[in-house]
C-alpha cells in the first residue's frame, strides 16, 4: 500500500475542509450518475445513488457547520 505524503498544510482544520469539499463534489457527481442510470430505465440505481448523494449534502452540512463553530471559538 503506497502511503500519500504527508499534507503540506499543518493547519488542524485541514482535513476538515478537505472532507467538506469531497462530499460537496459527491453531491455534484451523483447528478450525473442518477441521470445516466434513469437514462438506462434503472430505477434502482438511480434511487441508490439518491441515498448516496442525501448523505453526502448531510455530511457537507455538518461538516460546514463544525468548521464554523471551530472557527469562530479560534478567532474569538
Amino acid at each position: 500500500m503506497v502511503k500519500e505524503p504527508a499534507s503540506p498544510v499543518k493547519d488542524k482544520n485541514y482535513d476538515l475542509i478537505h472532507a467538506i469539499q469531497l462530499s460537496l463534489e459527491h453531491i455534484w457527481r451523483m447528478e450525473t450518475y442518477i441521470s445516466d442510470a434513469e437514462d438506462r430505465g434503472d430505477t434502482e440505481l438511480a434511487n441508490w445513488f439518491r441515498k448516496m448523494q442525501d448523505n453526502n449534502r448531510k455530511a457537507g452540512e455538518q461538516g460546514k457547520k463544525m468548521l464554523m463553530e471551530r472557527m469562530q471559538r479560534e478567532n474569538g
